[in-house]
């Protein structure tokens, strides 16, 4: 077997039995572009292997999609998919299992009406309320990985041959998810142990506010009573412990929804709805965006702030060391799961009912009430940099120091 096979198996592996974590006698779900079969075909094998009752996979493809944006009627993008929402709901409330295999090019609906974009984003965010709470309060076992496409692959490695720029990706996803370097799992279970003593201290420090102070940036975000930090691993309803992200270097929580103030830059391109968003600017008061400016993608950008009242609202905020594994690759992936987790961040819109003591239990009114942000979306945006300051300030007014430069100051 060679290399790359032996790290194509360890890689399915990998997700199934960690990040995702099929269990006995579940049914398990697989979202995948057709690009992916080969690796989808492994992740179905080793997803009976570890015991699922039914694996079922769920086929994406991108040129499909981009002739449904460039042909289809107006009122074709008002269309939730309700097929699938009502699918996901179901695996939630049989306490399935649901991995997400990404490989979304970045420039896909380049030249799109934003309209239509926006109005498609809304429709199947509405449809999907139900199921993203379920995800948001760990009903059931979920993650996300990548493989490359060649559109992906193209945008990452430009000035590469184009024959080796899949060669490329992989080297690189492979690495970011610790395959390929010796036991992954040991590995994984080390760098969930690093993850956990960081939110560790941040959960007995109980911080009211962060103060954030970078080039571009100088912003103020309240915590709310009762916050939580996580980290890489969670744990679901019927208490199987899994990974959401792979790969994940984050450790974060929830903000106070109205006690957000000053702005914040972006550092990353983020890539939404099939565009770039680029070089971008928000300004807050009392929780809420005020101000929305950005040199690439400010339509996009606008539709995304007026999804709903909830979009001009923060849902997360996540700390990620300039200096992690990703960070020091030197590479720009275009793609939020890597991006996020090269860079300080925060989500425009709702927030995980696992961040608030108690959450996974409480009602969305009652979240509400505790100060969490509801919101059809929640969109990852980077902001971090070697140059980036953050201080965590006491109930009595005291600032220490999180991050100096970039990286963990404690």
């Amino acid at each position: 077997m060679s290399d790359f096979q032996t790290n194509l198996e360890q890689y399915a592996e990998l997700a199934v039995r960690v990040g995702v974590n099929v269990q006995p006698g579940q049914k398990f779900i697989i979202n995948a572009p057709l690009h992916a079969a080969e690796f989808v075909r492994l992740l179905t094998k080793k997803g009976y292997e570890a015991g699922a009752l039914l694996v079922k996979v769920n086929w994406s493809d991108d040129q499909i999609t981009r002739l449904r944006y460039e042909l289809a009627p107006d009122e074709s993008f008002e269309l939730g998919p309700k097929w699938y929402a009502a699918e996901m709901e179901e695996l939630a409330e049989e306490q399935g299992a649901v991995l997400h295999v990404v490989s979304d090019d970045p420039d896909l609906l380049k030249g799109i009406d934003s309209k239509r974009i926006a109005t498609f984003q809304k429709a199947a965010s509405k449809v999907l309320v139900k199921y993203r709470e379920y995800v948001q309060s760990d009903k059931m076992s979920w993650s996300i990985v990548a493989v490359p496409s060649k559109a992906w692959a193209a945008k990452v490695f430009p000035d590469q041959p184009a024959e080796e720029q899949i060669n490329h990706m992989w080297d690189y996803i492979f690495k970011a998810v610790r395959v390929g370097q010796g036991d992954t799992i040991s590995a994984w279970q080390e760098h969930v142990k690093l993850l956990n003593e960081k939110s560790k201290y941040l959960n007995d420090k109980a911080y009211k506010q962060l103060h954030y102070v970078a080039p571009g940036t100088d912003l103020t975000i309240g915590l709310p009573e009762g916050h939580i930090w996580a980290a890489a691993d969670s744990v679901s309803e019927r208490g199987d412990s899994f990974i959401a992200n792979m790969p994940t270097e984050e450790v974060f929580t929830a903000p106070l929804k109205s006690d957000v103030n000053g702005y914040v830059s972006s550092t990353k391109p983020l890539s939404y709805g099939g565009t770039i968003i680029d070089n971008f600017k928000l300004t807050f008061k009392d929780g809420r965006i005020v101000g929305v400016e950005a040199e690439k993608g400010q339509e996009t950008l606008e539709h995304l702030v007026e999804m709903d009242e909830g979009a001009h609202y923060l849902g997360e905020v996540a700390l990620v060391p300039h200096r992690s594994p990703i960070s020091e690759s030197n590479i720009l992936y275009y793609n939020t799961l890597f991006d996020e987790n090269a860079s300080n961040h925060l989500a425009i819109g709702s927030a995980y009912a696992f961040n608030l003591q108690g959450g996974k239990q409480m009602s969305r009114d009652e979240l509400t009430e505790r100060g969490l942000n509801n919101s059809l979306v929640h969109v990852d945006f980077m902001i971090g940099s070697g140059e980036m300051d953050i201080y965590g300030i006491t109930e009595d007014g005291k600032e220490e120091p999180v991050f100096k430069q970039g990286g963990w100051a404690f």
